[in-house]
């Protein structure tokens, strides 16, 4: 980490240092919203910004994330956890406190495309992009360079079907080592086993080189092109058991005409992957994401 960066991010944390977020889902009922902002009354806590949605006011599942300052959060973080257990009993819900200032720590998945990893690293020396990238794991070596450049640390792990369980066990070793909170497959093109999946559930979020569900798996622009479409999108996603149906985080698209081939195709999904990927990411990192079904709500 150069010290560019490295000033970007104490700045980051001094200015966030009694900052904190809390997402919420539960059933809607009244009085939800009146307990939360008594309890954080009570701890002298001034609501920032907040945001809530019900899918139906009768019965239907109740959100919201509340970002607030706190004095002296750093030290009561613990306690107002311990305390805000009991509302959520009482209000059946799950949830989830977290500190700003504890930058979650990340890894990036990559194969041989760079362009989404490019655009992280991008975004996170810019300072827009805050968490602590913690390493980058790929099955080839095209990468190494540009991240060792940056001092994070870069694994070089081949992988093939065939050696895909001792594969996953020396990757779930390496998160758990430097206790990673997200996973990122920045284009890495190994398909993720169920064990891999179950270990992290909604802390792997994949780019998608299309517009699900149109084009899943192999070969998308190839076929987009067959097809004649006139938009390219790319599609960024939680990943499950499924391939490719996880929880849709982000989406987005560029026109295209009969005068694109598959090379102009490819050039144009590739701004559109890197863009919807960045967001994707940085709306888990900024705890904007709660996922209910198979579905998101992104605040």
């Amino acid at each position: 980490m150069n010290a560019f960066i490295k000033n970007q991010i104490e700045h980051f944390q001094d200015k966030n240092q009694n900052r904190g977020r809390l997402l919420v889902s539960c059933p809607d009922q009244p009085g939800i919203v009146s307990a939360i902002s008594k309890f954080l009354f009570e701890h002298n806590a001034n609501i920032i910004e907040s945001s809530q949605y019900s899918t139906n006011p009768e019965g239907g599942t109740f959100f919201i994330r509340i970002e607030f300052e706190c004095p002296n959060l750093k030290d009561k973080a613990q306690r107002m956890e311990v305390e805000f257990n009991q509302i959520a009993e009482q209000f059946s819900m799950d949830w989830n406190f977290t500190h700003v200032y504890n930058l979650k720590k990340v890894a990036i998945f990559v194969s041989k495309e760079l362009h989404c990893l490019l655009e992280l690293l991008w975004e996170w020396q810019s300072g827009d992009l805050m968490a602590d990238i913690s390493l980058v794991v790929s099955n080839h070596e095209e990468a190494r360079e540009v991240v060792e450049s940056l001092n994070i640390p870069f694994y070089y792990i081949p992988a093939n079907k065939d050696i895909r369980e001792q594969v996953e066990d020396q990757q779930l070793q390496l998160l758990k080592e430097h206790d990673i909170d997200l996973i990122i497959l920045a284009r890495y093109m190994q398909i993720l086993t169920p064990k891999f999946v179950s270990a992290n559930p909604n802390k792997i979020i994949n780019i998608h080189h299309s517009f699900l569900p149109a084009f899943v798996g192999a070969r998308p622009y190839e076929r987009a092109y067959g097809r004649g479409v006139k938009l390219i999108g790319a599609t960024s996603h939680y990943v499950t058991n499924d391939l490719d149906e996880g929880p849709i985080i982000e989406q987005d698209i560029s026109r295209v005409d009969h005068r694109d081939n598959v090379d102009s195709l490819k050039k144009i999904g590739r701004n559109v992957e890197r863009s919807v990927l960045a967001r994707a990411v940085k709306w888990h990192l900024e705890d904007r994401i709660l996922v209910h079904e198979n579905k998101t709500i992104v605040f």
